[in-house]
């Protein structure tokens, strides 16, 4: 769960960038925050779903 919480933090902080990047007009920084965004945020999910319902097909077991 705590894998799960950190992933979340560091989902908010790309998002976060992103808008930075936006104003900057900054378009290589923009794609890694919006790349670090899209993969953190599955994982942070699929971390915190699997944790809490481990009994779904999606988990693996």
């Amino acid at each position: 769960m705590v894998l799960g919480v950190i992933f979340l933090l560091v989902t908010i902080l790309s998002v976060v960038s992103v808008f930075r990047q936006i104003k900057y007009k900054n378009v290589l920084a923009l794609g890694f925050s919006a790349i670090a965004a899209l993969a953190f945020g599955f994982f942070s999910i699929m971390t915190i779903t699997c944790e809490l319902l481990p009994n779904i097909s999606i988990c693996g077991v």
